[in-house]
């Protein structure tokens, strides 16, 4: 372990840490209320401050004093006593009988309600018998005066959600970041901020952040989709990230209407969202209600320009269908087919590692690798470009790749980096460039890198192996998509380093078929002359 972690309070100076962070790089976002907090918290005593982060980085916002016990915090009712008149910790909430399930045991339980009544059920069916009998919440000595213990309500876990928020920008990341670094196991790239390393430049923004995830959540839940609809805004953000994120939440919303067969509100939706795949989504809505010109129309006017290469393979499947409703003409599209292998193999427990041990020889070994090699070449070739400081990219110090990496601009915002990166491939730069940044950055975390796979031999025998012209078609096809294209490259790879080449070979088993991102992948290395194969699988006792 770290030091840091020799710390018994190490919890308590990675939440200052984060408040101290807020403070100076998000303090024009604070309310009043937000404000008071960062400057009464350091205030209190130790034990106290320590409580209180103990509770925000647990679950739920109710715990038992007994199940507080912390050595460094010593007695929770002393350290709670400053919690409570900040207001911060309740001392006695009312419970719910749901809440009352959730924070005692069954036997604690049968003691409250009776042997009689709740021994022989389980939990879930006691819950349910007493509903019907119990509707008023009451604090906990009212519901069991004879057990010794108290609970406290956490007070600000909202607030603490929103300075969260402020500092990891996201709502997936959460305190466990700071002990996986102390511990070591994930390392980060150090970047530098500037003024402007921020996730939230308004407190506009901010809010629509929380109140997208909220509806979100609610969708989630399975709430009344006509409910949630109406507390996301009609309007567009004019902040791309959060345009982005509403367009995401308006499409699974409007193909849950589709899976209902309400295809008119599904159809509004589509055709207001500017989020990918919607266009194709009211293209296929139009179809199912009977408009077949319409969704002609709107075909055509995608095909003229396609937002992507999934649109595109979309169209070819929509163009003839729509076209031949119609009594119109079809224009076939002929594609010549990668290399195919048949193999009749005995069953296996994983079709690729047996296709692997079948294909492989000391001469030209094969490495199950899936979209990892070549990922992780390309993020150590363009480790620079990746982890350039641009304002909205970093802006704390947890990050594996930048903020803006699935956004649509992302490789127009560092076009010229990326190319100078690219242009090491004209020569034999590339190689050392990829093997500094190999021992220079390993094991820290990268979005493309792979460091569980990557090891010094087939680093050495993929770059002997893959030509530099290679390698800039496949990084080149990345940076055209880096949402879409950094998935679908073949499963397996096979490499002869003594000849210096090599062979990509996708492996389907019995059933399986292959994915569009797949399809995508084989056509484009097939047109651009990059070797690669599809293996077919059948089980031995099947064929037989």
């Amino acid at each position: 372990m770290r030091q840091a972690l020799e710390n018994p309070f190490y919890y308590l100076e990675n939440f200052q840490q984060v408040l101290s962070w807020v403070g100076r790089h998000h303090g024009d976002l604070l309310d009043e209320h937000e404000r008071a907090f960062l400057d009464r918290f350091p205030q209190l005593p130790q034990a106290s401050r320590a409580l209180l982060v103990r509770m925000v980085m647990r679950k739920g916002a109710l715990f038992r004093a007994s199940k507080l016990l912390y050595g460094e915090i010593g007695c929770p009712h002393r350290a709670a006593q400053a919690l409570i008149e900040q207001g911060w910790v309740g001392p006695a909430p009312a419970l719910s009988l749901e809440q009352l399930f959730g924070l005692l045991k069954k036997n604690e339980l049968v003691q409250i309600f009776g042997a009689a009544r709740a021994s022989s059920l389980r939990k879930s069916e006691l819950l349910e018998n007493l509903r019907p009998h119990y509707s008023e919440a009451r604090p906990l000595e009212d519901w069991c005066a004879q057990l010794d213990d108290k609970v406290f309500a956490l007070c600000i876990d909202p607030l603490c959600e929103r300075l969260r928020l402020m500092f990891f920008g996201n709502i997936h990341q959460d305190w466990s970041e700071f002990v996986l670094a102390d511990l070591g196991i994930y390392r980060y790239e150090q970047v530098p901020f500037s003024s402007e390393s921020r996730a939230f430049q308004s407190r506009a923004d901010l809010d629509a952040y929380l109140q997208l995830q909220h509806s979100r959540e609610r969708f989630d839940a399975g709430d009344d989709l006509a409910e949630v609809l109406a507390d996301i805004p009609r309007q567009p953000y004019a902040n791309d990230w959060l345009e982005s994120r509403r367009g995401k939440l308006l499409l699974r919303i409007a193909q849950q209407f589709e899976r209902l067969g309400e295809l008119p509100e599904a159809l509004r939706l589509h055709a207001c969202n500017r989020y990918p795949t919607a266009r194709e989504r009211a293209i296929r809505v139009l179809e199912r209600c009977g408009q077949p010109e319409a969704a002609l129309e709107l075909a055509l006017q995608a095909q003229a320009a396609p937002e992507s290469e999934h649109e595109t393979q979309q169209l070819e499947r929509l163009l003839p269908r729509l076209q031949r409703a119609l009594g119109l003409q079809t224009a076939r599209c002929h594609r010549t087919e990668p290399e195919r292998i048949d193999l009749v193999l005995p069953r296996a427990a994983s079709v690729e590692q047996a296709v692997r041990e079948y294909l492989s020889t000391p001469q030209a070994p094969l490495y199950y690798v899936e979209n990892a090699l070549v990922g992780s070449l390309f993020g150590l070739l363009c480790w620079e470009a990746i982890f350039a400081p641009l304002p909205g990219a970093f802006f704390h110090p947890f990050h594996w790749a930048p903020a803006d990496l699935n956004r649509p601009d992302f490789h127009q915002r560092r076009a010229e980096l990326f190319a100078r990166c690219l242009a090491c491939l004209d020569s034999d730069d590339y190689r050392d460039c990829i093997q500094r940044t190999f021992q220079a950055k390993f094991g820290i975390h990268n979005a493309f890198v792979a460091w569980g796979l990557l090891d010094d031999q087939l680093l050495q025998q993929a770059l002997d192996c893959l030509p530099a012209a290679h390698l800039k078609l496949m990084f080149q096809r990345i940076l055209a998509d880096v949402c879409g294209n950094r998935s679908g490259l073949p499963d397996l790879i096979q490499l002869w380093p003594s000849e210096r080449r090599y062979r990509m070979i996708e492996v389907k088993g019995p059933g399986d078929r292959l994915q569009d991102n797949q399809k995508r992948w084989l056509d484009y290395a097939h047109r651009h002359g990059l070797p690669v194969a599809v293996c077919y699988v059948r089980w031995a006792e099947t064929a037989q």
